[in-house]
Parts: C-alpha cells; sequence; structure tokens
C-alpha cells in the first residue's frame, strides 16, 4: 500500500514538468567555518577546488545555518522548517539529556526526524529522484535512518555525529567517552585509506547506478568536525607554512580542509567527464561555523572577522560558506550578499526541479526560495526576518535566541534576560553592542522575535530549582 507521504510526492509532481529535471548535488561539510576556504579569505588553507566552483557559482556572503551545531541544521534541510518549529535545537545524543548543574535546565527536545514531515529527498522521490544519502546523517536512531526519510541508498549514515577515526577502518573507542563507533557500509578498505576520500568514492559509484535517472546527491562530509586527523604528509606541508601573523595556524586542521578541498575537486571532475555537469545544480556548504575549542591542546580554527564560533549565535557560530552553481539559470563568478538560510535549500531545489511542495508540508514552511538570486544576485527576497533559537549550552554560549534583519541582529540571553543588538553592516564583528543607544530598534525587534517564539511554540529552559 502506497503511504500518504509517497501519494503526496506524487501530487506534488503533478502539473507541467521540465523535459529533463536537474541533478541535484548538496556537498555538505561538517563545522567548516565561513572564513575556511579562499573564496572567503583563509590566509594558511589552500582550496583551489573551491575556488574553481567559485568561477562558476554565486558566492553568497551572508548565507546562516538555521543553528548554530549539526542536527538542527540538517532538520532544517530536509524539511524547510526552522529547527524551533520542529523541536530539534541540539544534537540527538543530547536532546534526552540536558545537563542539569547550571542555572537554567535545557528543554527535552526530539531527537528523531519526525516521519510526519515530508522530506526533501521524498518529495524529490515522487518525481522520479534517485536519491543517495553518503556520509554523516545524525537525525535520528535506526528507525529514522535516510532509507526511511526518502532515500534509496544509504551509505555510513548513522545517529553518531562524528567518526571515531578518519583512516581505515574508521572505528574504535579512543574519543567520545570509550564509545564504540564505526562508519557502516564502508568495508574493503585499505591501511592509510582515508574516510573523506572514500565517502567521495561512495558518491560517484553511486550516481553511476541512477543510470537515465535524475539523481539528489546528498553528501554529508564529517569533515571538519573533531577528531582533527589530517594525512601525514598534507600535515608537515602546512606545517612549514604557519608563520607569525596568520589567523589559521593549526596544521593538522589545514590538511583537513585541503582534502575536503580535493574531494570537491573530485566530484567535479566526475560530473564533467560524465557530461551530467550541465544539468547539476550544485550547492556547497557547511552545517554551522567553525569549532574555536580545542583538540588536543591546540585551537581549532579562528572565524575572524566574525565572533565566537560553533554553538555561539554570534555571526562565527551561523554564518556559513555558500556557493551554489546552476548552469541552466544561474551566473557564474559573482557575489551575493543577500540573506539566506538552510532552510530556503528546500524550496529552492524543489523549485528549480519545477515541483510545488507537498501543501501540508508548505504550510507552515519557513524556508523561501532564493531561485531569483541566482539570476540577479543583487536582489532581494520577500523576507524582512530570520530568526535562530538555542535554548542550550556550549562552551561558547549560554541559552539564546536572535532576530536578524540586513542591517541589525538582536540577540536575547535568557540566564540573565540580557539583550545585545549590533549592526551587521557596519560591525559585521559583533564588537558594539547598540541595545541602549537604539532603544526603539531594540524593543521592535525583542517584540518581534517574542511573537515569532510564541507562533513556533519554541522550548525554552527553565530555572533549575538547585540552583535557587
Amino acid at each position: 500500500m502506497m503511504r500518504r507521504r509517497e501519494f503526496l510526492g506524487l501530487l506534488a509532481a503533478a502539473g507541467a514538468a521540465p523535459a529533463r529535471r536537474p541533478n541535484i548535488v548538496l556537498v555538505l561539510a561538517d563545522d567548516l567555518g565561513w572564513a575556511d576556504t579562499t573564496p572567503y579569505g583563509a590566509d594558511l588553507h589552500e582550496t583551489p577546488n573551491l575556488e574553481r566552483l567559485a568561477r562558476t557559482s554565486v558566492t553568497f556572503t551572508r548565507a546562516y545555518a538555521a543553528a548554530p551545531v549539526c542536527t538542527p541544521t540538517r532538520a532544517s534541510i530536509h524539511t524547510g522548517k526552522y529547527p524551533a518549529r520542529l523541536r530539534m535545537t541540539i544534537w540527538r545524543e543530547s536532546a534526552r539529556r540536558p545537563p542539569q548543574g547550571r542555572k537554567l535546565v535545557p528543554p527535552l527536545v526530539e531527537e528523531n526526524l519526525p516521519h510526519e514531515e515530508v522530506t526533501l529527498a521524498e518529495a524529490l522521490r515522487g518525481a522520479g529522484y534517485f536519491n543517495i544519502h553518503i556520509g554523516k546523517w545524525h537525525l535520528g536512531g535506526f528507525e529514522h535512518y535516510p532509507e526511511t526519510h526518502g532515500f534509496d541508498v544509504n551509505i555510513g549514515g548513522t545517529g553518531w555525529g562524528a567518526p571515531q577515526s578518519y583512516f581505515f577502518p574508521y572505528s574504535g573507542t579512543r574519543y567520545f567517552g570509550g564509545e564504540y563507533r564505526y562508519v557502516p557500509g564502508l568495508h574493503g578498505g585499505q591501511p592509510g585509506e582515508y574516510l573523506t576520500d572514500r565517502l567521495t568514492s561512495e558518491a560517484i559509484r553511486s550516481i553511476d547506478w541512477a543510470g537515465d535517472r535524475p539523481f539528489f546527491l546528498n553528501l554529508c562530509y564529517h569533515t571538519v568536525h573533531t577528531p582533527i586527523e589530517g594525512k601525514a604528509d598534507l600535515v608537515e606541508r602546512y606545517r612549514a607554512k604557519v608563520r607569525p601573523g596568520l589567523r589559521h595556524r593549526n596544521p593538522a586542521y589545514a590538511a583537513m580542509v585541503h582534502t575536503l578541498d580535493q574531494n570537491v575537486g573530485r566530484l567535479l571532475d566526475y560530473l564533467e567527464r560524465s557530461g551530467k555537469a550541465a544539468n547539476t545544480l550544485f550547492l556547497f556548504t557547511s552545517d554551522n561555523g567553525g569549532f574555536i575549542g580545542r583538540f588536543q591542546g591546540e585551537a581549532v580554527t579562528d572565524n575572524h572577522p566574525l565572533r565566537s564560533g560553533k554553538g555561539s549565535l554570534y555571526e562565527g557560530g551561523i554564518r556559513v560558506p555558500l556557493l551554489v552553481r546552476w548552469p541552466q539559470g544561474g551566473r557564474a563568478g559573482v557575489r551575493c550578499s543577500e540573506l539566506v538560510c538552510s532552510t530556503d535549500f528546500y524550496p529552492t531545489i524543489l523549485e528549480i526541479a519545477g515541483l510545488r511542495p507537498d501543501p501540508k508540508q508548505a504550510a507552515n514552511m519557513d524556508g523561501v526560495s532564493f531561485r531569483s538570486l541566482l539570476s540577479a544576485p543583487a536582489g532581494r527576497l520577500d523576507r524582512e526576518y530570520l530568526f535562530f533559537h538555542y535554548p542550550h549550552y556550549y562552551e561558547t554560549t549560554t541559552p539564546v535566541s536572535a532576530v536578524m534583519t540586513r542591517e541589525y541582529k538582536l540577540l536575547r540571553y535568557y540566564e540573565d534576560q540580557r539583550v545585545e543588538l549590533y549592526h551587521l553592516g557596519n560591525d559585521p564583528a559583533e564588537s558594539v553592542d547598540l541595545s541602549d543607544r537604539e532603544p526603539a530598534v531594540r524593543e521592535r525587534l525583542l517584540e518581534r522575535l517574542e511573537d515569532w517564539l510564541k507562533s513556533v511554540n519554541a522550548q525554552l529552559p527553565a530555572a533549575n530549582p538547585a540552583r535557587r
């Protein structure tokens, strides 16, 4: 019997359709900072393939992850909805186990991507797409793996958020509290084989399985999430390049970025050789800002000129790289400064594919299509605000919500109820708090944020009775 969502997917595909729907490749890096690649100003890392991609793409300078950590952003991509609306506001391992020793107790949130959502893959499957997931999933237990959300292929996708090692056999107990982790579906490797390389090989092999069908490739590299492990020769290459005055100074991290770039190049080369590139929408982005903590005593990355990093709702935690190449209708080698968000990928991809979302899914979808910006990057979307909600703790933040316009960002912290206001146009580093200088703007944005929190029934942290 056909499931309801499959039936709705077929309905969504009805109507006038292009003669040949585009292939879709979404490459999602993990914890890659906005300034970690050369198209965005990296000073140590070498990313010539991303430079090549940028020359044929629209480079978005103000693209945002819907959350400052991984699972919520990934959920936003597959549903077009804000994490607060989904009640998925932190990574799944912490969703049901919030810390109890802080001033506030974070809410219990959803750890699994609900099956009631008509995911992007399910919407595309109804139009005949062959859907491939490769790499990190982190959107639920085995009952919620990619196969249950519309993917025909799942290689490597589990409930875990990071591998124990980037070297074959990609398993062990060294990190993450000694939990035994592995990456399924990657048998037959040899000593020294590197996870990022292997995932690319699996992606290319899976595309071949699609045959003449249009395909959707959701390629989610674990790179550059901890553990910070680069190939030895590349680590030494970058160690020799580190010098005073550089913002990026971690040679192992630089080696990981280098290998990520090489594999983007491998994928681009394959698409060109196979004749598929001309009809492929290609998106490259990250799930949140760069991790500015330490690994084995060494700082991982630096998001300069942006403030803070992963976990924070300052720019360094949520502003991400985004390169979008659309040969059939997009501009090449141009930059776009309009605000876009990971919630927008769902409606954008469907519009470019000539599809309409399921009506029930569309009824409370937060994303808007940015297809128009690909051909007219100086344009604006019909949207005034972006919203963020992270009612949790991280080493860079206490529980916080935020609202953003093209000019301003307001942050509200829950521990002490303080409000901060920044003019991002003049101060992208968020160094001057204007909350006292511009009270009218502060009150307007605070009221708008409160209205939004109520509209999505956002879960809030509560006072810890043990700390009263």
